[in-house]
């Protein structure tokens, strides 16, 4: 992807990036800035991540250009990493939190609170307090039980009522079944809440993380667009906020998702002064900004079959496999065993299977993938490893997913 040199410019100088190196790449040189990285490091060959802040520019810049009127509010769940962070929000982008933690880290960037949505609908009564302590005003819930949690420790706090979408948009990881209030607990939680003296300021749905039915959209912002009219039967002061939640993907599938969310907009909400229409992207800005690159750390060969041991796996970086339903892909760089051809172009493939680097047999990360022969201390690397990956893993058996290292890089746009 493209990106604009102002753009770039302000994201290198953004808190979380200033400070650190972020190196330059010729169109297509990604390949070669890692083998880079393969070579000055050989006596570590610990796994590393690439985060292309370029790609993040052009995912920002085709977002406001595809759903201009909605603001994204970051999902930080997705991934943490202070770096992405730091570019989104020089970029505009806002966040939504779902704990302590998360709004720690994006006030350690310096930006405002107002800038986060605590957009996680059963809180610790701890971290309710915490957010308002730090002025964290905005804020979903789904239960009479949160209305009284918010009301003695938050009363002052904005609330968005998240309501279940009809559909879940046949989502990689459905979110109806833990959130969302169903259509006849709406009027009495809007009711709990005025009783209370609480302030609900809109609506807020997510179809799930990972779409592929993006007409979900469509559904969700008329269901929303029936909670503003109850509201206002009962007597709620009127809302303005409107959260269509998650579920972006950054593959054509956005293009069709946009055009249905502008769509629904415009058929639901076609006459709303001073609306604000907010979103919780993760995976469109993070998946395919990172590229994770892994070490081969043993090899086994029976009769044509070849197994590859490498340095992260399932319970680490690979966990996306399991608890995101991914499916993972890699690229062999020879750089031990083949200086000459490192990428193996044209050479014989076999059928391979590729573990994990802990003792359970669990960790298994491709089987039935076709290789090239490989020998130990070669690399593998996998794409589109940013969402759901790192920010997941754990130090199970002690490999720590926390100390893989994350170097910064951008395609020169000149």
């Amino acid at each position: 992807m493209g990106s604009s040199p102002i753009s770039l410019q302000t994201v290198l100088c953004a808190p979380g990036v200033r400070g650190r190196r972020a190196t330059a790449f010729r169109k297509d040189g990604l390949t070669e800035f890692m083998q880079s990285i393969m070579f000055k490091k050989q006596e570590l060959k610990e796994p590393f991540y690439v985060l292309d802040l370029g790609v993040v520019v052009s995912l920002f810049d085709k977002w406001t250009r595809s759903l201009p009127t909605v603001r994204p509010f970051y999902a930080v769940k997705c991934n943490p990493e202070p770096a992405l962070l730091g570019a989104l929000a020089a970029l505009g982008a806002n966040f939504d939190c779902a704990s302590r933690a998360e709004i720690e880290a994006v006030l350690a960037l310096g930006l405002k609170p107002d800038r986060i949505v605590y957009a996680n609908p059963c809180k610790p009564e701890s971290h309710i307090k915490y957010a308002a302590s730090v002025g964290v005003n905005l804020t979903t819930f789904d239960s009479r039980d949160e209305i009284q949690k918010i009301r003695k420790w938050h009363p002052k706090c904005d609330l968005l009522l998240r309501i279940k979408a009809p559909e879940d948009g046949g989502a990689r990881c459905p979110l109806g079944p833990k959130y969302g209030a169903l259509p006849d607990e709406i009027a009495p939680l809007l009711q709990a809440a005025l009783a209370a003296g609480l302030s609900v300021t809109g609506v807020s749905f997510h179809i799930g993380s990972g779409d592929t039915h993006s007409r979900a959209y469509h559904g969700a912002i008329a269901a929303a667009k029936t909670v503003f009219e109850t509201a206002t039967r009962l007597g709620v002061p009127k809302m303005n906020v409107l959260n269509i939640g998650g579920g972006f993907t950054a593959d054509p599938k956005f293009d069709e998702a946009a055009s249905v969310v502008k769509s629904a907009l415009q058929t639901y909400f076609p006459n709303e002064p001073g609306l604000s229409v907010i979103s919780e992207p993760g995976r469109f800005f993070a998946e395919s900004a990172f590229t994770l690159a892994t070490n081969v750390i043993g090899k086994r060969v029976r009769d044509e079959l070849r197994e590859y041991w490498i340095n992260d796996g399932i319970y680490d970086s690979m966990n996306c496999i399991l608890y995101d339903h991914a499916t993972v892909t890699c690229t062999p760089l020879a750089c031990t065993s083949n200086r000459a051809n490192p990428t193996c172009k044209g050479l014989r493939t076999y059928n391979s299977t590729v573990f994990g680097p802990t003792c359970d047999a669990l960790d298994t990360v491709l089987t039935g993938y076709q290789l090239p022969e490989l020998q130990v201390n070669d690399w593998l690397v996998f794409p589109n490893m940013g969402a759901y990956t790192a920010a997941a893993g754990s130090s199970f058996n002690g490999f720590n997913t926390a100390s893989i290292l994350t170097h910064l890089a951008y395609r020169n746009p000149t």
